[in-house]
C-alpha cells in the first residue's frame, strides 16, 4: 500500500507516464518491452497504484526517450 502523503504524486506521475505513452502511439506492452519492465507493472504505475523506483522510473523515461525530471515534473 502507498503511504498516503505521496499518493498525490505517484498518482500524477503515473498519469504523466500514461500521456507520453499515449503521445507516442505506444501501448503498455510496447512501454514494457521497451524498458524491460513487467506489463502489470506498467499498469499499476500508470494507475498510481504502484510506487516506482528511481531506477524504473529511469528505465521507463529512457523507453519514452525523455528525460528522466520530465516523467517527475508534475503539478500536485
Amino acid at each position: 500500500m502507498i503511504n498516503v502523503k505521496n499518493k498525490k504524486l505517484v498518482t500524477a506521475i503515473g498519469k504523466r507516464i500514461r500521456a507520453l505513452r499515449e503521445e507516442q502511439e505506444l501501448s503498455q506492452e510496447d512501454l514494457a518491452n521497451e524498458a524491460d519492465v513487467p506489463l502489470s507493472q506498467i499498469g499499476r504505475i500508470e494507475r498510481g497504484e504502484n510506487n516506482p523506483t528511481i531506477s524504473t522510473l529511469y528505465v521507463i523515461a529512457k523507453a519514452l526517450k525523455v528525460d528522466l525530471k520530465v516523467l517527475v515534473d508534475v503539478k500536485l
